[in-house]
């Protein structure tokens, strides 16, 4: 398979904040002949068009993928392997396939049967985003700078990878290479626990104290605005991992609840200047 300057023809599937950004990059930067867009409400696609962030709108996924050379799946998790199963024999056998998922280690389990022998298949996760949702917050830019993991397993064809390699880094984004696993190691601690923790947070927060919120809880807890439904499928399709992170996590209430018993100045000052020193050095100002 040669990496291609342009693809002809790239599926974006669900055009919501990512596929949307996806659809806008790739043709503001000239790297797809068009775009076609997927999705299951006409007003969504309606309003893609507008944006300009696709060429051409269909409901049916099969019509969408029948002539892609890249089909990015941006719908929620659970949805994914159901589409790939309805779409199958429509897809080219040199058709790349890829997803841009919070979660890996199922999705690779559940869509390599589903696309053997019918294209190549490679998940990738662009770190970017936010708690907003819909095309009408998608962005050209979304992805300039932001970290983009690549997940390839022992089958990819290197060949394919590459593709997707030029694919984001033509986007602007950073690629990193990680196993399905690795990758939904890394991302319970950086994405999934926070976002967790933030709803305890809102959840666990008085009605009476909510009423006098300011900057920090609002920075504390943006995330917690997300769509839920979305939330729940990523935080059950990577439960083992999450759970993990909630252990490392609950280890460091307990932690804290000791020093704050105990009355322990000078440790929760040590505690505390530990997290500082670590933010500080992971997230220069």
């Amino acid at each position: 398979m040669v990496v291609p300057d342009r693809l002809h023809t790239v599926a974006v599937v669900g055009v919501g904040l990512i596929g949307g950004s996806v659809g806008l990059a790739a043709r503001a930067r000239g790297l797809a002949g068009r775009v076609v867009g997927v999705g299951h409400r006409q007003t969504s696609l309606d309003r893609a068009l507008e944006r300009g962030a696709i060429d051409v709108a269909t409901l049916d996924v099969r019509e969408g993928v029948a002539e892609a050379d890249l089909v990015v799946l941006a719908t929620p998790v659970g949805l994914m392997a159901p589409l790939v199963r309805e779409a199958a024999d429509a897809l080219r056998p040199d058709t790349v396939l890829t997803d841009v998922g919070s979660t890996k280690g199922r999705l690779a389990c559940e869509l390599g049967p589903l696309t053997a022998g019918r294209c190549h298949y490679v998940g990738s996760h662009p770190m970017a985003g936010s708690e907003k949702r819909g095309v009408d917050e998608a962005s050209a830019t979304l992805f300039e700078g932001a970290l983009c993991f690549v997940t390839p397993t022992a089958d990819s064809d290197p060949a394919v990878v590459a593709v997707l390699d030029c694919f984001w880094s033509a986007l602007g984004a950073r690629v990193r290479h990680a196993t399905p696993d690795q990758h939904d190691a890394l991302v319970a601690g950086a994405s999934h626990l926070p976002h967790a923790v933030a709803a305890a947070l809102v959840n666990a927060t008085p009605p009476a104290a909510l009423a006098c919120i300011s900057t920090g809880f609002r920075d504390t807890t943006r995330v917690a605005a997300g769509d839920p439904r979305l939330w729940a499928d990523v935080c059950l399709h990577n439960r083992d991992c999450l759970l993990e992170a909630l252990a490392a996590f609950d280890g460091q209430i307990q932690t804290l609840r000791h020093l704050l018993q105990r009355g322990d100045e000078a440790e929760l000052v040590a505690w505390l200047r530990a997290a500082k020193s670590v933010r500080d050095e992971s997230i220069p100002s």
